[in-house]
């Protein structure tokens, strides 16, 4: 058995105020999960995007969390869970007054390409490939090679 409490955890913000890795402090196989607080404005990722390997779970503990899709967004209250398949574009964020406590969970732990719904301005292409970096997120155009940093 392995335990962790979210306290002792280190906080890596990005686009939300507390973002928690708790993969490798339980020593996660075949999923990963994430511990996230969003104040009004934040997102868990910064943009629509999609794993192309890995189907996304989020469990909203506190407040509501609205998720964009290409077609659509849902809101999500307290105790509700929404889910979304590989390759299905989402961007969930913080869209009201109240901070949003939630948890994030993929499968299988590795997400495989991470593609942004974002055009190409060089050459037209209908999405970059996203790389999360430790300066930020950098992503490139799978056909012309394009960079774009965020």
């Amino acid at each position: 058995m392995d335990h962790v409490s979210l306290e002792d955890m280190e906080n890596h913000p990005r686009v939300a105020a507390v973002q928690k890795h708790a993969t490798a402090p339980l020593n996660l196989a075949d999923m990963a999960l994430n511990y996230y607080e969003l104040e009004p404005g934040d997102s868990f990722s910064g943009g629509l995007h999609t794993h192309m390997n890995q189907e996304e779970v989020f469990l909203v503990m506190e407040g509501t969390a609205t998720f964009q899709t290409k077609d659509d967004a849902v809101e999500v209250g307290e105790n509700e869970i929404v889910r979304f398949a590989p390759g299905e574009y989402q961007e969930g964020r913080n869209d009201g007054d109240e901070r949003v406590r939630a948890v994030a969970m993929g499968a299988p732990q590795e997400d495989g390409e991470t593609r942004t719904a974002l055009p190409c301005q060089e050459c037209g292409a209908e999405y970059h490939v996203a790389e999360v970096t430790a300066d930020g997120v950098e992503l490139t155009c799978p056909d012309c090679g394009n960079e774009v940093e965020m």
